[in-house]
Formats: C-alpha cells, sequence, structure tokens
C-alpha cells in the first residue's frame, strides 16, 4: 500500500515536472501568430514586422496565418477553440471590440473566451475627399455636406471595417446621413476615391499618407486626441470642433482560453521587445502608426481597453441599425 502511495505521488510529481518544463521550454516549434484579414492589408503589416522580431525573441519563428472572413469573426472562433498550448496566438484591430454590436450571433465572447497578451501600435485614422470635392477645409466641407448630404456618398472598406465606424461617428458629429459605399478592404476603397467615384473616406494613415503627400486627395485632418508625428502640421478634427472626435485603428495579442500563464509573460516579453526594436519602431513610422502606451502594454490594459471600446461602439452602431447574421 506504502509502496502504491509513493509511486503515485512520483507520477503526479513527474507530470507536474513535466508540465513546468513544457512551458519553460516554450517555444520548442514555430508559433502562429492569426491574422483575420488579407496579406498586405494595414493589420497584417503590423504582425509581420511584429513577427520578425518576436522570432529573433524567441528563438523560433512567429509564422503570420491569414485566415479571412465575416469581419475578423472567423479567425477569432479558429483561435477561441485552438489548443491553449501556447503556439498559436491571434492579432485584432478594433472589431474585436465591435463584433458584439455587428453580429447578432457571434461565436465567442470578446472579454471571456480568450487570454490577454499585450496592445500593440495605434493607428491614427484621416478624413479625406476625392480631390476635386468642393471644399478645401473641414468647416467648408460639413457645410457642404449638411447641404447635399442626400448626393454624397462616404465609402467605407466593408461591416465592421474601422473607415465604417469612422464614417458612422462623423455622420453622427455633423448631424447627417450619407449613402455608404461598401468596398472588399481599404484598397479598392482608396481606388474608389482616387479616381473620382466615391466623395469621402475615413481611413487610416497605413494606407492614406501616400495619397495626401501626393496631393492626390483633399485632407481634412486626423481623428487623434494630438496632432501625430507622420503629419506633424495636420491639424486634428476636433481642434477643428469636432469635439471628442477620436477614432485609432489599435491591434491586440490574444490568445485561446487557458494558456499558461508563464506563457502569456514569455509572449508580453516578446511584444514588449518588439516594439522597442529600431526596425520595427522605424517601419511603424513609416506607416504613422505609433506605439502603444505602457498603460495598454499589460493583458490587463488591453482587457480594460476592449472593454471601454465595447462599451464606446456598442451604442453607435446599434443606432445605426447596421447588423450581421
Amino acid at each position: 500500500m506504502i509502496f502504491r502511495r509513493s509511486l503515485l505521488f512520483a507520477s503526479l510529481a513527474a507530470m507536474c515536472a513535466t508540465g513546468a518544463w513544457a512551458q519553460s521550454a516554450w517555444p520548442s516549434k514555430p508559433v502562429s501568430l492569426i491574422v483575420p484579414f488579407a496579406a498586405g492589408g494595414p493589420t497584417d503589416v503590423v504582425a509581420r514586422s511584429l513577427a520578425a522580431s518576436m522570432s529573433r525573441t524567441l528563438g523560433q519563428t512567429v509564422l503570420v496565418e491569414n485566415k479571412l472572413g465575416a469581419g475578423g469573426t472567423v479567425a477569432a472562433s479558429y483561435v477561441a477553440r485552438a489548443a491553449p498550448d501556447g503556439y498559436t496566438f491571434f492579432i485584432h484591430h478594433n472589431g474585436m471590440a465591435t463584433a458584439p454590436a455587428l453580429y447578432r450571433k457571434l461565436a465567442y465572447n470578446p472579454l471571456t473566451d480568450f487570454e490577454f497578451v499585450s496592445q500593440a501600435v495605434d493607428v491614427p485614422m484621416t478624413l479625406l475627399a476625392r480631390k476635386d470635392f468642393p471644399a478645401n477645409n473641414l468647416q467648408e466641407m460639413i457645410a457642404y455636406v449638411r447641404a447635399n448630404q442626400s448626393k454624397i456618398n462616404l465609402a467605407n472598406a466593408g461591416l465592421g471595417a474601422v473607415s465604417q465606424l469612422c464614417g458612422m461617428m462623423f455622420e453622427r458629429a455633423i448631424g447627417v446621413k450619407l449613402t455608404a459605399v461598401p468596398f472588399q478592404g481599404t484598397a479598392p476603397a482608396m481606388n474608389a476615391l482616387l479616381g473620382g467615384q466615391v466623395d469621402i473616406l475615413c481611413d487610416q494613415t497605413t494606407q492614406t499618407i501616400p495619397q495626401i503627400k501626393a496631393g492626390a486627395v483633399k485632407f481634412y485632418g486626423v481623428t487623434t486626441r494630438n496632432r501625430i508625428k507622420a503629419l506633424p502640421d495636420a491639424p486634428t478634427l476636433a481642434e477643428q470642433g469636432l469635439k471628442d472626435f477620436e477614432v485609432i485603428v489599435w491591434h491586440g495579442i490574444y490568445a485561446p482560453k487557458g494558456t499558461p500563464k508563464p506563457i502569456l509573460e514569455k509572449m508580453n516579453a516578446a511584444v514588449r521587445t518588439a516594439l522597442k526594436d529600431p526596425d520595427v519602431t522605424r517601419r511603424m513610422a513609416d506607416l504613422g502608426a505609433e506605439i502603444a502606451p505602457d498603460s495598454k502594454l499589460s493583458p490587463e490594459g488591453l482587457h480594460s481597453w476592449l472593454k471601454s471600446e465595447i462599451d464606446k461602439w456598442g451604442p453607435i452602431i446599434r443606432a445605426s441599425g447596421t447588423f450581421a447574421d
């Protein structure tokens, strides 16, 4: 009997030691970072920049995998069901916060079905119009849009895209309802604006800075609280009279629920190291993206931010009547 108890205790100790060793040895093979959008898109660019640096820190390749569909919910559902073994992570933007209001049947709860790793970078948005739009500053634009709202359309990159959310907030801020023109991504929306097929687009600096600097579009301001380094002379919409107008594209990194805490801590450290990597900071600066502040780089900071964004966008989306099954 004593022998059996000793054997049982030894077996349990071995299992615990094996689990601890497995976590301390993590990663022992490539790690997947799931991106819910197409390769070459803004989130994909951020992910690949981070992955290159994190691979060096972790000593294993961080593989970026693109899983498209339903505004990011296909990828999110996939990660929520993945094994919590430290080999599947997920990077997503504001869509993580807007999905509960946009989708009547959501297969996951963003706040409870994931482990939180860290935020990464914030990308400002810009308010643009086609080059020949008859308004040269924000006040002229607002006046023209209010007087001609039935004739004006507002492009976006599809249901749940931050460009759609930014457009909704702009409509709400100036008290109009414009004709929405959705596209399959930011690139075709920008092409339509450049071609004069659509009137207005609110899109992120990763896509718009080259067009703004080339004078290919009318540019009315940035959507951050403060002016941005990439466009230091450009005023914010808030300072031009749209009080409290703030829309940024923020990127958070998540893991399946139950992923061991030591692994999450190592991944968080790798993200923080990447955000200080000169190659990453240079690439982000070129795109107009800004490294998230320290307050958002902890799991708790990301969780708190996600909750605040769910609370912010839920009422706006529901009031717009925009839903998807």
